[in-house]
């Protein structure tokens, strides 16, 4: 049950992370501008061929905003506890759900405006063209939401922030691989195929190809919706078991 005083220590822990980023240009940079500035790269290098755009654009506004928040989320932490500042915290009355329910809420906060500055330049300026703009948008706002539920996660098991960074070949790489963005998981091997399954960006990327064509959430993008956020829901509460108070 939340109480008054836990909503108080988690909203004052987000307000903290918040301000911190604030300073750091360039994780801000990092967080707003690089994504945007990827698909305006991805979309002149294609400028012969503005179909293919179309068709993998709406992709890749859900898979960079994964990337980077996975990224910025994971060494942030690590640096947090490498500094000490977790093993302060934990010394207070915060709890351990408090405390990354308020890195979850400010890095949350983070993607959500991440999200919406990427879809804007996407769909404004870059003129990519779906069906139902605002199932990008949710998508891509959940879709970077689970890139910092994951970087929360995969902090604990990095002693540095060089370690955390090395994550992503193993978590990121491998489900750019398979997602569907290459290949047409239909098309792929069986095994292969299987383990798509297990694999989050797999329905990211499903849910905005079919973003493309069909006009609102249909039976399997409600799918795809309910996985991510149960996906989101379980690497936050694993995030919370998981936290160490320091590196050993």
């Amino acid at each position: 049950m939340i109480t008054k005083q836990s909503a108080r220590r988690t909203s004052a822990t987000a307000k903290r992370v918040l301000q911190q980023l604030g300073h750091d240009r360039r994780s801000v940079a990092l967080m707003l501008v690089v994504p945007a500035v990827l698909l305006i790269l991805f979309k002149y290098v294609y400028t012969g061929n503005a179909a293919l755009f179309d068709q993998i654009g709406p992709q890749l506004l859900g898979i960079f905003p994964f990337i980077i928040m996975f990224l910025v989320t994971s060494v942030t932490m690590v640096r947090e506890r490498t500094s000490g500042t977790l093993e302060r915290l934990l010394t207070t009355p915060l709890a351990r759900g408090e405390l990354i329910g308020g890195y979850a809420l400010a890095f949350g906060s983070a993607a959500l405006l991440q999200s919406v500055v990427t879809t804007a330049v996407a769909l404004g300026p870059l003129s990519m063209k779906v069906n139902s703009v605002w199932v990008i948008a949710v998508f891509a706002i959940v879709d970077a939401l689970l890139g910092t539920a994951l970087g929360l996660l995969m902090s604990a098991f990095a002693r540095t922030e060089f370690q955390a960074v090395q994550f992503m070949p193993a978590i990121v790489l491998p489900q750019l691989l398979l997602c569907g963005l290459l290949n047409p998981r239909p098309e792929m091997a069986v095994v292969l195929r299987w383990i798509s399954n297990v694999l989050p960006l797999s329905y990211v990327t499903d849910a905005f190809t079919r973003a493309r064509t069909v006009q609102g959430l249909d039976a399997q993008m409600w799918r795809d919706l309910a996985i991510l956020t149960g996906c989101l829901i379980l690497a936050l509460g694993l995030a919370s078991t998981t936290l160490r108070r320091r590196t050993p």
